[in-house]
């Protein structure tokens, strides 16, 4: 389909494009293997501008939204999603500080990350808080001019990689959800340290680690919107961020189908190829239907976002939740359509099955996004 894109937008897809097929296909099963960090391709992305699109021109971007980033990312996603995730979550890391930073704070953090100097991440998930984000423990008690901060976040993407982390804890335990609060924490600061890099089922090109806080001071000025709005601060940036996974399903979907196609009409059995059989046919369509489905939805969503509209939380999460759910659809088939060929790590499509999964947990499961969606649709029946 033709999504009306504007001259900029084609060439963010089209640049996005070149730097998959050419630099990130070719050492994308090696880096699934040695779950080593890509930062050769990071670099290749950075000199490539593709780490500002979705910021101000007046601090080192190029000025685009929501829509942006998500062609850029669906493209990177559909060579890995893995690799691709170094930008994708170096941009929910930002947006916090893009959403609630003061002007200070912008000029500080942002030319640095729109560049691809350096990296970033939230974090707001623990070993005990995860679906339930008011559960959280590690805390930030103000002290003179600092928060002291203790407590650990658990499974943060670019964990370790990223220089500056925005982080959610507890400044008031008394007043419960209304007493959490944003902090940007730089890599290096004394008392914040890491834990072991965790080993996935998939995206093992991108690192997943534990932050610990072990009396952290950081500046007061670090303190991001007010104090008590941590978790407005966070679902804000949930809104503008979930279309951002929706996208990178849609790349591991479509670079799935990409490659079923090919084998489809390169395997031959019972002296055809297996594309001319009806039952291969009807799993392609149902599989690109899908696909074009999600596509439309969550640039829909992007558009909606870039328009400044206030309610987007329904439609953030319908796109995250559905891209993600058939992101996963098609990978299975895809790994069906390859048969036994598609169980063996020599051939890449049981790779996409397998990135294809984090998508539909991460950044609230698909469980959680159907709670916000009925939850909205309900309001809506209130006005």
């Amino acid at each position: 389909m033709d999504y009306l894109f504007n001259e900029q937008q084609i060439m963010i897809r089209d640049l996005a494009r070149q730097v998959a097929e050419e630099k990130i296909r070719p050492v994308a099963a090696e880096y699934d293997e040695s779950e080593e960090f890509p930062w050769p391709i990071v670099k290749i992305m950075a000199e490539s501008d593709l780490f500002g699109i979705y910021i101000e021109e007046k601090y080192g971007g190029t000025g685009g939204g929501a829509l942006e980033l998500a062609i850029c990312t669906e493209e990177l996603s559909r060579a890995c999603g893995g690799i691709a995730l170094a930008l994708a979550a170096t941009a929910l890391g930002t947006y916090p500080i893009i959403l609630f930073g003061t002007e200070e704070q912008k000029q500080k953090y942002l030319p640095d990350i729109a560049k691809g100097k350096k990296l970033a991440a939230f974090a707001i998930t623990e070993p005990e808080a995860g679906s339930d984000a008011g559960s959280i423990k590690t805390t930030a008690k103000k002290e003179g001019d600092y928060y002291v901060l203790n407590g650990t976040k658990q499974w943060i993407t670019n964990g370790g990689e990223a220089e500056t982390y925005t982080v959610v804890a507890m400044t008031d335990k008394s007043r419960g959800a209304r007493g959490a609060s944003v902090l940007i924490l730089e890599k290096g600061m004394k008392g914040f340290t890491f834990g072991k890099k965790e080993k996935k089922l998939g995206i093992r090109a991108s690192a997943t680690r534990e932050l610990i806080f072990t009396d952290c001071k950081v500046p007061k000025e670090n303190l991001l919107g007010k104090s008590g709005m941590g978790f407005i601060v966070a679902m804000k940036t949930f809104d503008k961020s979930r279309p951002g996974v929706a996208a990178q399903a849609l790349g591991i979907a479509q670079g799935a189908l990409d490659l079923a196609v090919k084998y489809a009409r390169e395997r031959r059995q019972f002296n055809q190829a297996i594309s001319s059989f009806q039952g291969i046919q009807f799993m392609l369509a149902d599989m690109a239907t899908e696909i074009e489905a999600a596509r439309a939805l969550i640039y829909s969503a992007c558009r909606m976002i870039d328009s400044g509209a206030k309610d987007i939380a329904k439609i953030s999460a319908m796109s995250k939740m559905y891209a993600s759910d058939v992101a996963m659809k098609v990978a299975v088939d895809a790994v069906q359509i390859f048969g036994g060929y598609g169980y063996m790590r020599d051939y890449p499509i049981e790779k996409y099955m397998r990135d294809a999964k984090i998508t539909q947990i991460y950044e609230g499961t698909n469980q959680i996004q159907r709670n916000v969606i009925a939850q909205a649709l309900i309001k809506e029946t209130l006005k």
